[in-house]
């Protein structure tokens, strides 16, 4: 997760369609974990209508859902750094059945 190479370890090569590139624009995470795994459902809330989109759902295992918890710490801080607080608002409240429809 850091930008920064280690000496003699090999540069890791991504591959990523534009669509990848563009990436999804999510306001809501909605996050599950069992013992096995943290699920990260990214949903975007349609302004002013009780409706949402399932824009990405991620899977990943404890370690590394610590391993994002630490880095997105770490990026909080230095964002906060350079360009001040980031205010804390109250976050949007979904409706309280929230549930996936097909």
């Amino acid at each position: 997760m850091s930008e920064q190479q280690v000496p003699g370890q090999p540069q890791l090569q991504i591959k990523a369609d534009e669509k990848e590139l563009l990436g999804q624009y999510a306001n809501l995470v909605l996050i599950h974990h069992t013992g096995e795994e943290f699920t990260l459902n990214f949903i975007y809330v349609f302004p002013n209508v009780p409706q949402g989109k399932l824009v990405s759902s991620m899977i990943v295992s404890p370690a590394h859902a610590k391993r994002l918890m630490h880095a997105l710490d770490e990026n909080i801080s230095r964002y906060e750094a350079q360009f001040g607080p980031i205010p804390e608002t109250p976050a949007p409240t979904p409706a309280p059945n929230v549930g996936f429809v097909q």
